[in-house]
């Protein structure tokens, strides 16, 4: 069994068009995670999806038992593949994800999906302090247009300031092309 597995977080339908809050780039983000998610299944590799709820009925997005909120048809869970529901922007807490990959002897980690910003972000930093090796597929993550202070940051810029954080000091960040070309 291999140390490495797949982590898609919260490709889930409210993030795409007609959802609830649709991201920038989220098709083509969506795309690249199939891709991914294909190769590490015909690889043999373990695969764990991360579902995320509001606890309330009243959220502005992935509201508890919605549409919204199940996993995107492009990344579909297959063959007994976890899914870990959460309900923080940290995919480690209060969840049995890190019970999950110690008991498969997960050390490295490749993370994709959505938010660059708040999901992708919160779990890449706790999945390092707590030791693992993590790979960033940057062109299978989408975010949002935000606002600061009075002033528009363009979702381009959001994503790009946060995977260059997290190239800096927590992950290796790379292209879809370069993990399907390194997995083959």
């Amino acid at each position: 069994m291999s140390d490495h597995t797949l982590i898609i977080i919260d490709l889930q339908n409210d993030y795409f068009p007609g959802g609830r809050w649709p991201l920038v780039g989220i098709e083509e983000a969506a795309a690249n995670a199939g891709r991914v998610l294909a190769q590490f299944r015909e690889t043999g590799r373990p695969v764990i999806h991360i579902q995320h709820e509001f606890e309330s009925s009243d959220a502005p997005f992935f509201v508890p038992g919605s549409v919204g909120a199940q996993i995107n048809e492009r990344v579909l869970p297959e063959n007994g593949e976890p899914v870990v529901l959460k309900h923080h922007p940290n995919a480690f807490r209060d969840t049995e994800l890190k019970t999950l990959l110690d008991r498969q002897g997960i050390r490295q980690l490749t993370v994709l999906g959505a938010m660059s910003h708040v999901c992708i972000d919160a779990t890449v930093r706790a999945a390092v302090d707590l030791g693992y090796d993590v790979t960033v597929v940057h062109d299978a993550i989408a975010t949002r247009d935000l606002a600061f202070n009075e002033t528009a940051v363009p979702a381009k810029q959001v994503h790009v300031a946060y995977m260059a954080a997290l190239a800096f000091a927590y992950a290796k960040v790379i292209p879809t092309r370069e993990i399907i070309h390194s997995s083959e």
